[in-house]
């Protein structure tokens, strides 16, 4: 293998390897076998074709696809260490030469690590909330237990109020004809939840159970559904039945029901000192990004865009799999919404990019701070990993890069140091408050995502 560097603009850079012809033509007589059975000819049992017939019967390039993946898998990573390139990105691969008898010829265009100047990332003001718990804060939980804990019963005896759970059947209309998706029956539905548009729920406030209603509405001039968009519908609508949502009184018995303690008191105590736990964890979680995205402003480098684009990638990959585990898959996400996956890989650059400049920022600093890690704190990092997937800690050293688990750590390291050093600025009350909205965002379970009505 015989290997040249050429070095190009935007810290980017070209490798071009040559392979001998040799090796071209063993990896042509692997591809060969590893196919053959996928070819019928006429005279010959199924995975007896000779290599020399199929190449005449459908070219001489048949197995050259497989045969190319291949050597390029065999001495691209070489070429890459051979290069003596901090090559930061995956290859983008052209064929220069192939044909049989030749020697094999390609490409790899990578980025290179981009030369960086670290400004200030020590002694950054970051600004910090106040992580104080009020006792409106718990009062706020304690009617969440409650809501959680209440119980829905049948009422007959007066019409659907604000915060009556209705069931319903309805049948929606536009200009005249009904439209995909406006039919159910049986549907459960809560007043004042604000789940359908415009003023469905609210027009059902005062029928009774076995009343029937026309409801009228507007759907927004922004709907997903773009035929509907603007549009005035009609469902008919009929009630089944009202319920009645009845709450638990908030008093010790609450107390003794819903937890380990035997006075309405203690569980205050308890939910304030939780409370100040997530809270304070989440602004110090705000003020450690706060103050890794300011270090990395203090930053000058030029960033290659292909390091974004594969960012973007991970980005979308991880939101992909968030919607799989919640049963949606991209497709039907994307049709919800009205978008597409250029839109969504768009809206991800901004964070894509700083994903990237934070990791230049910290593997910098870890090499000028000379930040390194033992093999204890590896040792200990694996023995986390294990208990974390419930595995042997033997069968973790088998699965996971110990390289990868050392740069994370000392990845980790470097944010700490930027940290340290910060220097906090108190923010206003209100800052506060938008830390617990981010608390009660990430501690709600995720929820399916609805489609107005």
């Amino acid at each position: 293998m015989s290997l040249q560097v050429e070095k190009l603009e935007k810290n980017m850079a070209k490798l071009t390897v040559e392979v001998p012809a040799e090796q071209f033509v063993e990896a042509i007589g692997h591809a060969y076998k590893k196919n053959k059975n996928r070819f019928n000819v006429p005279g010959f049992r199924k995975g007896k074709v000779p290599q020399a017939m199929i190449e005449k019967m459908y070219g001489s390039e048949v197995f050259y696809e497989d045969a190319a993946n291949e050597v390029i898998g065999q001495t691209y990573g070489d070429a890459a260490k051979e290069s003596g390139l901090d090559i930061v990105s995956r290859p983008s691969i052209d064929l220069v030469q192939i044909e049989k008898g030749k020697n094999f010829i390609y490409t790899a265009e990578v980025a290179v690590k981009p030369e960086v100047t670290l400004g200030q990332y020590k002694g950054v003001e970051v600004e910090k909330a106040n992580a104080e718990v009020t006792d409106e804060d718990v009062e706020k939980e304690l009617k969440r237990a409650q809501e959680q804990n209440s119980r829905l019963v049948t009422v007959d005896d007066r019409p659907v109020a604000d915060g009556d759970q209705v069931v319903i059947d309805f049948d929606g209309y536009v200009d005249g004809k009904r439209f995909d998706g406006g039919k159910s029956e049986d549907y459960p539905l809560t007043i004042g939840s604000h789940t359908f548009i415009d003023t469905f729920e609210d027009q059902l406030i005062g029928c009774k159970a076995g009343d029937e209603k026309d409801v009228v509405v507007t759907f927004p001039e922004e709907y997903h559904a773009k035929e509907l968009a603007g549009k005035e519908a009609t469902f008919k609508c009929k009630i089944h039945e009202v319920k009645e949502t009845i709450k638990p009184e908030l008093d010790d018995e609450f107390a003794k029901d819903v937890s380990e303690y035997d006075t309405l008191a203690a569980l205050k105590k308890s939910i304030k000192a939780d409370l100040a736990a997530k809270r304070q964890e989440a602004v110090d979680r705000d003020f450690e990004n706060e103050a890794v995205v300011l270090a990395g402003k203090n930053m000058t480098c030029n960033i290659p865009a292909c390091m974004i684009d594969e960012q973007v990638d991970k980005h979308l990959e991880q939101f992909a799999y968030q919607l799989q585990s919640q049963g949606m898959k991209m497709e039907d996400y994307l049709k919800m919404i009205g978008g597409d996956v250029k839109g969504m890989r768009d809206s991800m650059r901004p964070m894509a990019e700083q994903t990237v400049r934070s990791n230049i920022l910290l593997s910098e600093i870890v090499h000028q701070e000379n930040l390194d890690v033992t093999e204890e704190e590896v040792e200990e990092e694996l023995k986390k990993m294990a208990e974390q997937y419930k595995m042997e800690l033997d069968k973790i050293k088998e699965m996971v890069d110990v390289e990868a688990v050392k740069s994370d750590l000392k990845g980790r390291k470097a944010v700490k140091l930027i940290v340290d050093n910060a220097k906090p600025v108190e923010k206003e009350k209100k800052t506060a408050k938008k830390a617990a909205k981010k608390e009660d965002a990430a501690e709600a379970p995720a929820e399916e995502a609805k489609t107005e009505e």
